[in-house]
């Protein structure tokens, strides 16, 4: 088990703020809209160098993605920023109607992702959005999990083309890649190499994910563990590479089991080499109010539930 160690805690809408001010330096062309969380977004660097470059919609996200999709027409590159709950279910019709069906080049960027918003309760946490983005034909959805990559992927998808749905949260999480790392849209990352289980995470799981394989490498297990920050395009060759070693999977998402990176999984494994798989995710359920450590722990998403699926998992080779 490759040893991974951190130095600091940041959140990964931080990482996003610092790459929304560093993809603005590099192109003039990259815009900003907000619907009245500039703070919760990380948005202020890029305004304070950029104001003429920012537009506040306020407190109406269905316009804010049309918008979006016309300044694209006179080659701004527009990133939008709220909560994952609204960028994604409130304005659904709008990103598949004005951003999807026309290939417009919008980054959609969503902070607040997941449980781990934590106190503001189901009504805010959204665990259904990987899966109705990744639905729309031709959108893009990455899912970083720390700063440093939260950052590199701000910056990677402004000089992509075509839509894309960028997910990330609120807490504070370990710091733990490269903070000069090329993100490359699509590849998958390999945490650490193992012959016995294949564990795909992404988002904040990565980092339970680790911790889970130290936890297995005590008990004699030897887990590979691929972080997916790119759900859509999924790095087929990866997955089909990895379980041809390891003959078992686990996946382990912030997310519903259903339509979420497990079944993107599953759907690869289907057509080329069914092997056992777990799904750690939460289980047809919404969420509630909590601190995000106690909702991870409740909904079946730390590090022991990970340990678990591969006990699980491992049992049914």
């Amino acid at each position: 088990m490759k040893k991974y160690t951190y130095t600091e805690k940041k959140d990964t809408r931080s990482g996003f703020g610092a790459g929304l001010l560093e993809a603005g330096k590099k192109n003039d062309q990259v815009v900003a809209l907000c619907a009245d969380l500039v703070g919760s977004l990380k948005m202020d660097a890029f305004i304070k160098e950029f104001p003429e470059r920012f537009f506040q919609i306020g407190i109406a996200e269905a316009n804010m993605m049309g918008i979006a999709a016309g300044l694209t027409i006179g080659g701004k590159i527009p990133f939008t920023g709220t909560f994952a709950n609204f960028s994604t279910g409130r304005v659904y019709d709008q990103i598949r109607q004005s951003i999807a069906y026309s290939d417009k080049n919008v980054k959609i960027c969503a902070s607040h992702a997941g449980l781990t918003l934590g106190e503001d309760g189901a009504t805010h946490q959204i665990l259904e959005d990987i899966g109705m983005m990744k639905m729309l034909p031709g959108m893009t959805v990455i899912n970083p999990c720390d700063y440093n990559q939260t950052k590199a992927a701000t910056i990677a998808i402004a000089e992509h083309h075509g839509p894309v749905y960028l997910r990330f949260g609120r807490p504070v999480v370990p710091v733990f890649t490269d903070p000069d790392q090329k993100f490359e849209i699509g590849k998958a990352w390999m945490v650490s190499e193992g012959t016995d289980v294949s564990i795909f995470a992404t988002g904040h799981l990565v980092w339970k994910a680790i911790e889970a394989g130290e936890k297995l490498a005590e008990l004699g297990v030897n887990a590979e563990i691929i972080n997916i920050h790119t759900i859509k395009p999924l790095d087929e060759a990866a997955v089909l590479k990895s379980v041809a070693k390891t003959g078992c999977v686990v996946t382990a998402e912030e997310h519903n089991r259903y339509g979420g990176l497990g079944d993107s999984i599953a759907q690869v494994l289907t057509r080329n080499n069914p092997v056992p798989q777990e799904y750690v995710a939460v289980n047809d359920s919404f969420g509630e109010s909590g601190t995000p450590d106690q909702l991870m722990t409740k909904y079946g998403l730390d590090t022991d539930d990970i340990v678990r699926a591969v006990e699980r998992v491992m049992k049914r080779k």
